[in-house]
């Protein structure tokens, strides 16, 4: 048995609607499109967000603030979820971007920002991207180093 060979059963089988076949077919004249307009004529596409020629929703609603085309976003990853990797055997001593991405606290591409949270119980050395300070204070206190890639 196949996909291609799968029929359903009587009562799920539904008939296509056959327009312009009729005035006893109940689609016949206009085919179910009304009279007259746009709507009606064949060819017919609307553009996703047009109203009519009333002004669009997304022209209508306000825009404000400033959004900075040189923003940088980082992933967050913090002390605790890195002790538990450690914990687990999934990472070592040293810490490396590409050891982040291995384990799946992120992509391979992400910008990686160490954050406070938590404890970390071994000295570790760990290359990221950012620090906050409260992680780099706690790395340090537990014998670790952190090093700004």
């Amino acid at each position: 048995m196949k996909l291609h060979n799968l029929i359903a059963p009587e009562p799920n089988r539904k008939t296509t609607k056959r327009v312009g076949r009729g005035e006893g077919s109940g689609l016949g004249q206009q085919s179910g499109r009304g009279h007259k307009g746009q709507k009606s004529r064949s060819g017919y596409s609307y553009k996703s967000g047009f109203e009519g020629g009333q002004m669009p929703l997304q022209r209508r609603v306000p825009k404000f603030g400033f959004k900075n085309p040189f923003r940088k976003e980082y992933k967050a990853v913090n002390l605790d979820s890195i002790q538990t990797l450690i914990d687990e055997g999934k990472l070592s001593e040293n810490i490396v971007l590409a050891d982040f991405a291995r384990v799946g606290l992120v992509g391979k591409k992400d910008r990686i920002k160490v954050l406070g949270r938590g404890e970390l119980k071994s000295g570790v050395s760990i290359e990221a991207n950012a620090f906050s300070k409260s992680a780099t204070e706690a790395i340090e206190k537990a014998g670790g180093s952190s090093k700004i890639v």
